[in-house]
């Protein structure tokens, strides 16, 4: 081949080949030769571009190749080089980016090298080409990108960033709106730090840019389309965000700092002015309006994550109608959390995932360089703390916190890049906490060389004024009354808000969604709600429920199971557990209520019987009988990732955002809630004292001693029962699948929304007794506590209260040895407790010397510690039967669970010649602390 006949001997040879190569197939070279030869083609193809390789030496060609290896060396690493760091030298790595580095030298600086062309400057000196890459990609900003799979975004960074170098060009108008923005965000934490001594506020004092950045995205969002931005962070630069973002008035702000939003006479315990919430709209260009919730918080720093995904993904399901691009999550991570905290990792698998996906997150990092008093050499092992999302391929910018344009540049850039590919995006602020990790704290005692270096440094604000007084934007006359204009504001609220007796919230407590529902009474609590449906309703819905495909191809074993289905709803007209749950659903869904439910294996269900969806035989086609009846609402049923803490806050944020449906999780293992306990105690059963925000999320955990071991029997009902006060939750444990049909249906049939926990049952799923009439569906309601049918009031000497699947062992029992002088009552509803039915049903059995509340779960665990504290003095004397106290759930050896639950059925019925139990069951402790050793 004679194209590179020029090119002398051997090396000609050599090259010749390369290009017949990379002519048949581009990748099966380097990427300096596949660089190497477009350049080439490019500069024969284009002569007025004044290339050619005419006369080269052979020197020269591998030098143009060293030097597309240095413009990828760059776009790839120039980020480990680039001036983020606003108080500390960057650390040092190797290799660097000297010419050495790519076999170049400063002899080379002014020879023309037609790898230029690559970065759009066409052939160029060599000295030009590294210039505009050090602009580019070792300035202000660092990106990450190049280890992106999807060459169009690799291209779409590349034509963004290098033709104009990464470098941001904002107008005057928009430059003095950011310093306007950066005077607010300076001037309010100075002004809370001098008027308010010694409180403490978490400011933002260092990373002040990030409030013209995210007026500037939200100006950009709304010219891409953005309508609302559902907003989560921590409790730094909180009241920062609150007053200059989200525009909750100064004067409320400072009102809470005087302490005068405390009402005496609320029932609310309220939460500390850095966690709260706030929504609001706000005016964008074109007369536009963008709505801003930002969610309340804990201090568990990124637990708010995935209520804000799960909340922007409600509203994209029902208020944008699947649209993605109208709403956009933004979440405002620290440096330490974003890189320690595992739920970060949980909620960024979600991104695209079916059930999940919200289009695309901005994650916002605000990298003060230490968590509380750790140095972040301490705090993680990745070169970044955004390292994380590399395991997503989402792209990385790590910007200088002082530089304000760059920052409000990048996280622009990365709107735009949401809003073109719905994938996830972070912006690193490298910036500073200018005090310790709260305003009383001393940062010297532990980082005194970092805190020396910040105590010279000025802040943004001076920085950026500076900058535009030296380019003519602003006077310094100009800059000092913006200042003091400001401080005249803050000012005049402050003396406004010292001269309340109280601030009154003027803003109604529901909105959207919410409105016609309110935070409920006691007595609202208690009541009865009817939830029957008619038989030819609930009969229809059955048929819907029942009917599987006629063309396709189905398991034969889902065939027989839909076949008993079938007969339940023609011929017998009693249904199993399954069926009474679908129905609830079915139902639901006909008088439109939306139905979600998510969790591991939720589809098929965890013990393969509810099978809401099945797999055709021949294909992973899916079928879903539920969603063939006609007229109903959506119905959304997702497996999960292997997630409970990211995938139950999730679904937390979904029930927030719209109480009109009905949003379940379920647990794989009730067992396994627990590493979602941080939802339970700082959401779910908290939030409507802190925040006054009701919630109407079902839980479902699967429990029941039957002998799977200590991580497959106990949903640890104590631990919710802790949990319970100020009706703030509902804890039930239903025993009939029309009790849990109607519980379910109640859920969505009240005025008021509130969280329920069903533990949920096992082996009842196909117990022969537990099953329900039609009429029980038609006629009945929601029963709290559940009497005996059996027994002889007049003859009744002991009542047990129980709860949950222990009833069916015990009633076997009674029933085995017609023992009618013991009442089995099954307590439903364990929070609210029903403590007036109880005692009612107590008292009907008028000669009953003994009560027990009876269950499998050991002594100190179960439901037993918060019924012996809730009835120790009501006039009921309650005791208990229950397996020996222990360290853990339950054995994991099914010969002692025999043993044990046996001890517990016998104990429950045995007599003595007075009639007692009570000797008795000090009698044998010690014989059940060798059935225990066995």
């Amino acid at each position: 081949m004679d194209r590179l006949n020029y090119i002398n001997s051997g090396n000609a040879a050599y090259i010749n080949s390369l290009y017949e190569a990379y002519q048949q197939d581009p990748e099966s070279v380097d990427y300096g030769w596949q660089k190497f030869f477009e350049g080439f083609d490019f500069g024969r193809d284009n002569p007025a571009a004044g290339a050619s390789f005419e006369g080269s030496t052979p020197e020269h060609v591998l030098k143009e190749i060293n030097v597309l290896n240095m413009i990828n060396g760059y776009r790839s690493r120039g980020h480990l080089f680039a001036k983020t760091n606003p108080v500390r030298e960057r650390r040092k790595y190797f290799p660097g980016r000297e010419l050495e580095t790519f076999g170049l030298t400063d002899a080379d600086m002014d020879t023309v090298f037609n790898a230029g062309v690559e970065i759009g400057l066409g052939p160029a000196k060599l000295r030009d080409i590294r210039e505009m890459l050090e602009q580019t990609y070792c300035a202000a900003i660092g990106t990450e990108y190049t280890y992106l799979r999807n060459p169009i975004k690799v291209k779409w960074f590349q034509d963004r960033m290098e033709p104009g170098r990464n470098t941001p060009n904002f107008s005057a108008d928009e430059k003095k709106k950011m310093l306007s923005k950066l005077n607010e965000a300076v001037i309010f934490e100075s002004f809370l730090g001098t008027k308010f001594l010694g409180q403490k506020r978490f400011s933002l004092e260092g990373a002040e840019a990030l409030i013209p950045a995210l007026n500037s995205v939200i100006l950009k969002g709304s010219e891409l389309g953005i309508e609302e931005f559902t907003i989560g962070m921590a409790h730094r630069g909180r009241l920062n965000v609150l007053a200059n973002i989200m525009e909750k008035t100064y004067k409320e702000i400072f009102s809470e700092f005087e302490g005068k939003n405390y009402d005496l006479d609320s029932p609310f315990g309220g939460d500390v002015k850095y966690h709260l919430g706030y929504s609001t709209d706000i005016a964008a260009p074109g007369g536009k309006k963008v709505h801003l919730s930002l969610c309340p918080n804990p201090s568990h720093l990124e637990a708010v994550d995935p209520v804000v995904e799960g909340l922007t993904r409600s509203k994209i399901d029902f208020k944008y109608e699947g649209n993605y691009s109208k709403i956009a999550p933004i979440l405002i991570h620290g440096d330490a959390s974003v890189a320690g905290q595992g739920i970060v990792y949980e909620v960024l698998q979600m991104e695209h995932l079916e059930g999940y996906r919200t289009g695309g997150t901005i994650h916002l990092v605000i990298n003060n360089q230490i968590g509380f008093t750790t140095n972040y050499r301490d705090a993680r092992s990745s070169t970044y703390c955004t390292d994380v999302a590399k395991t997503v391929l989402s792209p990385v910018f790590h910007v200088n916190g002082d530089d304000a344009e760059a920052v409000a540049y990048v996280i622009n850039l990365a709107m735009e890049y949401r809003q073109t590919f719905n994938s996830d995006v972070f912006i690193d602020i490298l910036c500073y906490r200018r005090f310790g990790h709260n305003e009383s704290d001393e940062p010297k005692f532990t980082q005194p060389v970092l805190y020396k270096a910040i105590e010279g440094h000025a802040n943004p604000l001076e920085i950026y004024k500076g900058k535009l007084i030296a380019e003519g934007v602003v006077t310094a006359d100009d800059a000092k009354k913006l200042e003091a204009d400001f401080r005249a504001v803050l000012q005049k609220d402050l003396d406004e808000s010292k001269s309340l007796e109280r601030f009154t919230e003027s803003k109604p407590m529901f909105l959207g969604a919410w409105q016609g529902l309110h935070l409920a009474t006691e007595k609202e609590m208690s009541a009865t709600m009817d939830t029957a449906v008619s038989e030819s309703e609930l009969l229809e819905v059955g048929r819907k429920l029942t009917e599987l495909p006629k063309d396709k191809n189905i398991f034969k074993k889902i065939e027989k199971l839909f076949d008993d289905r079938r007969k339940m709803v023609e011929e017998t007209k009693t249904f199993d557990w399954a069926m009474g749950e679908l129905m609830a659903y079915g139902t639901l869904l006909k008088e439109g209520h939306p139905v979600r439910l998510s969790g591991e294996d939720v589809k098929r269900g965890t013990f393969s019987h509810r099978h809401a969806v099945i797999t055709l035989a021949d294909s992973e086609e899916e079928y879903a009988p539920i969603r063939s009846i006609e007229g109903a609402a959506k119905f959304s049923i997702y497996n999960s990732l292997l997630s409970e803490y990211g995938v139950l806050g999730f679904e937390y944020g979904y029930a927030l955002a719209n109480p009109h449906a009905l949003t379940i999780w379920e647990a794989q293992f009730g067992d396994f809630f627990n590493g979602a306990q941080i939802i339970i105690d700082q959401y779910i059963a908290s939030s409507e004292t802190k925040w006054q925000r009701g919630n109407g999320l079902v839980m479902l955990l699967p429990h029941g001693f039957e002998g799977q071991g200590p991580e497959h029997s106990s949903a640890r009902i104590e631990r919710f029962m802790e949990l319970c006060a100020d009706n703030n939750i509902q804890v039930a444990n239903c025993t009939t699948p029309a009790n849990f049909f109607h519980i379910m249906r109640r859920q969505l049939k009240r005025e008021f929304r509130k969280p329920l926990v069903i533990f949920s049952p096992k082996s009842l799923l196909r117990h022969p007794a537990c099953v329900s009439p039609i009429k029980d569906f038609t006629e009945g309601k929601f029963q709290e506590v559940i009497d005996d049918s059996y027994a002889d009031a007049k003859k009744t000497k002991r009542v047990l209260f129980v709860s949950g699947k222990l009833y069916y062992e015990l009633l076997e029992k009674q029933q085995a040895d017609k023992r009618k002088d013991v009442a089995i009552v099954r307590v439903e509803q364990l929070y609210p407790t029903p403590v007036a039915q109880m005692q009612k049903v107590a008292a009907k059995y008028s000669n009953a010397k003994e009560v027990y509340w009876i269950q499998e779960e050991p002594e100190n665990m179960g439901a037993w510690p918060y019924m012996l504290r809730k009835f120790r003095n009501s006039g009921l004397n309650l005791d208990m039967i229950s397996r020996k106290e222990s360290a853990s759930t339950a054995t994991g050896y099914s010969k002692q669970h025999t043993r044990q639950q046996l001890y517990i059925i016998g104990k429950a019925f045995e007599s003595t010649a007075d009639g007692s139990v009570k000797d008795t069951v000090t009698k044998t402790a010690d014989n059940m602390s060798k059935v225990v050793a066995d």
